[in-house]
């Protein structure tokens, strides 16, 4: 996650250094603005504090209402993990993610408000948005499997593996470890999938800059807070409540990178 972030934050500095550059050609939003455009449409690959490599992907369409206001709707997949996920190896070369029993991937439909903090000319030049939505959070809890030995333990030594099961993790029943041989394939427990209802609130800044009246570029930065009915399940521990190892209230910071288009 530091790779994408760093990525990120430079980028977002490399933005806004270029805009003194432009500073001619940037002002503070006026009413006397006029718009050049009614619609907008974007498409993002999301980085986050809660996510992996790449936290997930982003579409958004927006609506111009006045010189300094739209109105938005959009939808965000991500993958949320837990902070403590840790990866270690098995006896048998391969790998697991520690007592993790469910992966979390959370859909966000979000609806929202932006507002023109400073404009750009209308062909060039760096242009800043401040953004707030809201909406629900639909969470997948989608079991993570492992593959257990349940091989006998006294077969003859160099004998190939004779039970060797891909199911659920669970702290109970796979207790020993050392009987852990893999990770299973991903999609493996995705007809166990879950829903878990939540909902989010988000705030955030975009710099945009294109020098098309028709196209748009730039970064989205903001943060999300976000809470469940009940904490999701994502580790298990025996003889420790799921409540208690997880969290209903899952707060993060996040990079949007986006594309897109405007009529």
């Amino acid at each position: 996650m530091r790779t994408p972030l760093v990525f990120g934050s430079s980028l977002v500095l490399a933005l806004l250094g270029a805009a003194p550059l432009a500073q001619a050609q940037q002002t503070p939003a006026s009413s006397n603005d006029a718009p050049s455009y009614r619609k907008e449409f974007t498409y993002g690959l999301n980085f986050n504090t809660r996510g992996g490599l790449i936290g997930g992907i982003s579409v958004r369409s927006t609506r111009v209402l006045n010189q300094d206001w739209a109105r938005f709707w959009s939808i965000e997949g991500v993958e949320v993990k837990h902070p403590k996920e840790q990866k270690i190896g098995t006896n048998y070369g391969g790998s697991i993610i520690y007592h993790k029993s469910n992966y979390l991937y959370v859909i966000r439909p979000s609806v929202g408000l932006q507002r023109v903090i400073f404009r750009k000319a209308p062909d060039s030049g760096v242009q800043v948005n401040g953004l707030f939505g809201a909406g629900p959070s639909i969470g997948l809890l989608m079991p993570y499997y492992i593959s257990y030995n349940y091989s006998d333990p006294n077969r003859p030594p160099g004998s190939s593996l004779t039970d060797v099961r891909n199911e659920q993790y669970d702290p109970v029943v796979h207790r020993d470890e050392i009987r852990i041989v893999d990770r299973a394939p991903l999609f493996s427990g995705i007809g166990g999938t879950k829903p878990q209802l939540g909902a989010h609130v988000r705030g955030a800044l975009s710099f945009e800059y294109g020098r098309y009246r028709d196209a748009v570029a730039g970064v989205e930065v903001g943060a999300v807070v976000e809470a469940y009915t009940k904490a999701p399940a994502i580790i298990r521990v025996e003889n420790a409540s799921d409540e208690s190892l997880n969290d209903r209230f899952m707060p993060s910071v996040y990079l949007t990178i986006y594309l897109g288009s405007r009529n």
